[in-house]
């Protein structure tokens, strides 16, 4: 998983950028009734963060978020546009208007709020422990030995918090997650603390070895939400409600687990009043 900190200070920066670079005559977020006129909803995903979203075999965006946003598309009665967006734009795009609103893993954070809206949350963000099915490696206990051996991406949020709360656990430093999940399953390592939300689709090309994924609960469950431009009260205020449908419904959980391979690890609070 992304380095949470860098995530949120290059999210920070970002949102200060769009702050400096538009003022309230260039901002341009369509209210609800503007998004209605024109028969069209704009929305940013990340293509690059499977199975949020990815290019399928048609080279056309699809996944978890796009499968959520047209839902959303066909309760307002229009067209779904979708918008290709990476980290560094998507809070600029969100708060000038190019896009109605964001997704792509949109963790809630104070900072991000300064700048834009968010609606209430989609899905939760989890840490937890990847390891080989029956051999103990469930809790953070059990991974403090000497005869550990975690499999770690270099940079990440968890690097601290393993030299924190698991000191005493060898650490096998990789350059990506293809590699962390290849050094367990060979055996070089015995488990991995880190976020575990897309592991399962991760892992499916391991599908010869039987995984063990545990979450942690005591690391902090996030939630990630819509980002919508600040002040776009009418937009935002008719997507919460939205939400709390496809939430009780059953909508949104049937997406995560088609793309996720199974529920999410904590369940999202759903209340009527936001």
């Amino acid at each position: 998983m992304t380095d949470r900190r860098a995530l949120f200070a290059g999210g920070a920066a970002a949102a200060a950028a769009a702050a400096t670079l538009l003022t309230p005559k260039e901002a341009s977020a369509r209210p609800l009734e503007d998004v209605l006129r024109a028969g069209e909803l704009r929305v940013g995903v990340n293509p690059t963060l499977p199975p949020r979203a990815l290019f399928n075999e048609r080279n056309q965006i699809d996944g978890f978020e796009p499968e959520v946003a047209a839902a959303i598309a066909q309760k307002l009665g229009v067209r779904l546009v979708l918008q290709a967006v990476g980290s560094p734009e998507r809070i600029p795009m969100v708060a000038s208007g190019r896009i109605d609103f964001v997704m792509g893993a949109m963790s809630r954070t104070s900072e991000r709020a300064k700048v834009i809206d968010y609606t209430v949350p989609v899905h939760s963000e989890n840490y937890g422990i990847v390891a080989i099915e029956g051999r103990g490696h469930t809790s953070i206990e059990a991974l403090n030995k000497p005869e550990v051996t975690l499999a770690q991406v270099r940079g990440t949020t968890a690097i601290p918090y393993i030299q924190r709360a698991i000191p005493n656990a060898q650490v096998l430093l990789l350059d990506n997650y293809p590699d962390r999940n290849r050094a367990i399953a060979q055996g070089r390592a015995q488990a991995s603390f880190d976020g575990i939300d897309s592991v399962r689709f991760a892992l499916r090309p391991f599908r010869q070895v039987q995984w063990e994924v545990t979450a942690v609960p005591a690391f902090g469950v996030t939630y990630s939400g819509l980002g919508v431009a600040k002040n776009n009260h009418s937009l935002r205020n008719w997507l919460n409600v939205a939400l709390y449908e496809l939430h009780t419904d059953g909508t949104i959980e049937r997406a995560w687990e088609k793309w996720f391979d199974g529920p999410m690890f904590t369940k999202v609070p759903v209340s009527p009043f936001f």
